[in-house]
């Protein structure tokens, strides 16, 4: 698991700024709080990391809204892909044993 300490830079264009509000309810602001959970759970996607490596992490909001956030590095920074609340039971486990 990576520590990210700020600051940390996230790369928001306009192919991936507010992408997930609009289709999963999550804001930007929250992608970004959940990187710094000292909870979180980062896993490498190895099913979408045929072009560049791809990450996933399970991170809680300081509200404590647990999420999927689907994200890559690129030139130090992350850009996030998607991100979307955790739904799936499998998920919650992942992060619950970790925690």
């Amino acid at each position: 698991m990576t520590d990210y300490i700020k600051p940390v830079r996230f790369n928001w264009d306009t192919g991936n700024s507010d992408k997930n509000k609009s289709g999963h309810g999550v804001e930007d602001w929250e992608c970004e709080e959940a990187f710094f959970d000292q909870h979180k759970v980062e896993i490498k996607d190895k099913l979408h990391s045929q072009q560049e490596e791809r990450h996933i992490l399970f991170g809680k909001t300081k509200q404590g809204r647990l999420l999927y956030i689907a994200f890559t590095k690129r030139n130090d920074c992350i850009r996030i892909i998607s991100a979307r609340d955790v739904t799936k039971k499998k998920e919650i486990k992942i992060y619950e044993k970790e925690a």
